[in-house]
């Protein structure tokens, strides 16, 4: 209670353990509580004997095959699951490896297109007319435009048009030309939850390739959708059944039900993933391909994975996955009932929402709603949508494991409270210089 700590140097002299976790814990309390965190996608509640796996691995390095070969075996297990969950050709032969988040995966997914392009036209690149580009929406996560800087990618992208808030078919092959590595698709919008069209995008590049020759592979990037809609939309054809499908990659720590930090990237068969990429570590007179950015992480992660897919299974995740849809679609349906908003998602794609002021309410804005929910510690983001839909701002609601009908209730109790003093306001109070939206991956 005396001593106060240097915060930006290195203190003179240890301290008792005791001491330095007191002073660590008492300042986190400052930080908000996860579970009432509306505005991420990344897990917030796992069972404890998950979390007693995760501190039983916590310092064994994922990297280190031939030291922790069991660990290595539990990755190739989840692979080889997730193969089978999304009908590759063949799952046991299929290409897969952990990342430390969807992030990661997309990356590596990335160099994969442009490094296949740039083996096809080896004769023209590179050349000052060769410039590669991927197409996208708008609305894809700040991944892809960094991948596209830091990997000299030209980044075409489809703008948002009225009520379409994702990328359209149509649009996206006609962006496509012969510099084109591949087109990204979202299972899953982190904007508005709602599932990108990838079938129709595959049969508009079919079209594309009867009429150009121009053969365009796709990446779906699954960071949510693709731990959804195996179990709750089994009818969806999204997946490795069309052969257009290069790439997945989905993040174990959002609706894989993982804490932080794991993600997953696959490629349908060795084809899709050039040679010179994978690197491989011989462990136990065995070979185990590595392609990854990051090197040493812990393994936690990967075996708290293997012990969700062991625990719950397909029905265990059908379960979870069904009771958060049925959570966010009573919640959106109830705040539609309630006055003063529109609902522009109901939560029945992804379990997400998003909802804006309806066109009448002239005494708030979605940002006044934002600020008004923090003080009851529930965060909400609201933020304003890209290119051509600027001039829409909504608030979103993630509907994770662990946020139940109860907390439901109990979050829609303190919007409607709030709602009598928001509307006594003769104006908005203006949307903030920087809002933090945390509504990436």
């Amino acid at each position: 209670m005396t001593v106060e700590p240097p915060r930006h140097r290195l203190p003179d002299r240890p301290m008792p353990p005791h001491a330095a976790y007191q002073y660590v814990h008492d300042e986190l309390m400052l930080d908000g509580n996860s579970r009432l965190n509306l505005a991420t996608f990344v897990t917030t509640w796992m069972e404890p004997q998950a979390t007693t796996l995760m501190t039983e691995c916590r310092d064994k390095n994922m990297i280190d095959k031939d030291e922790y070969p069991r660990t290595a075996e539990l990755e190739r297990r989840c692979v080889a699951m997730l193969a089978d969950l999304w009908n590759a050709p063949d799952p046991a032969g299929t290409i897969g490896c952990s990342t430390t988040g969807s992030s990661e995966a997309c990356m590596l997914a990335g160099m994969a297109l442009k490094r296949r392009w740039a083996r096809a036209n080896k004769d023209r690149y590179p050349s000052r007319d060769a410039r590669p580009n991927l197409v996208m929406g708008t609305n894809v996560q700040v991944c892809w435009e960094k991948f596209c800087t830091f990997w000299e990618v030209e980044a075409r992208q489809v703008p948002m048009e009225g009520e379409r808030f994702h990328l359209d078919p149509t649009a996206a092959a006609e962006l496509c030309d012969e510099n084109t590595i591949g087109v990204v698709t979202v299972l899953g919008s982190t904007f508005d939850g709602s599932y990108e069209p990838v079938a129709e995008v595959c049969a508009a590049l079919d079209a594309l390739q009867e009429r150009t020759g121009l053969d365009v592979p796709v990446h779906v990037d699954g960071a949510s959708g693709a731990m959804v809609a195996p179990f709750l939309d089994e009818e969806l054809v999204w997946d490795f059944r069309l052969p257009r499908v290069a790439s997945i990659n989905t993040s174990g720590h959002k609706y894989g039900l993982v804490y932080p930090g794991v993600g997953w990237a696959l490629w349908r068969d060795p084809a899709a993933l050039p040679e010179e990429l994978v690197f491989r570590v011989n462990y136990l007179g065995g070979d185990m391909p590595t392609f990854a950015l990051n090197f040493s992480r812990p393994g936690a992660q990967v075996a708290a994975q293997y012990y969700t897919f062991l625990r719950l299974g397909r029905e265990g995740y059908r379960v979870v996955q069904r009771t958060a849809r049925d959570v966010a679609r009573s919640l959106a349906g109830r705040i539609g009932a309630l006055g003063g908003f529109r609902l522009l998602t109901r939560g029945d794609e992804l379990p997400v929402f998003a909802f804006t002021t309806a066109d009448d309410v002239k005494e708030f804005d979605v940002f006044d709603v934002s600020r008004r929910l923090r003080e009851r510690g529930w965060l909400v983001p609201a933020y304003s949508f890209p290119p051509n839909r600027e001039d829409l701002s909504v608030l979103r609601i993630v509907c994770r494991n662990g946020f139940s009908m109860d907390l439901a209730d109990l979050f829609l109790e303190d919007l409607n409270a709030l709602l009598p003093e928001l509307r006594r306001q003769t104006c908005p109070l203006g949307r903030p210089e920087e809002v933090a939206t945390a509504f990436h991956h």
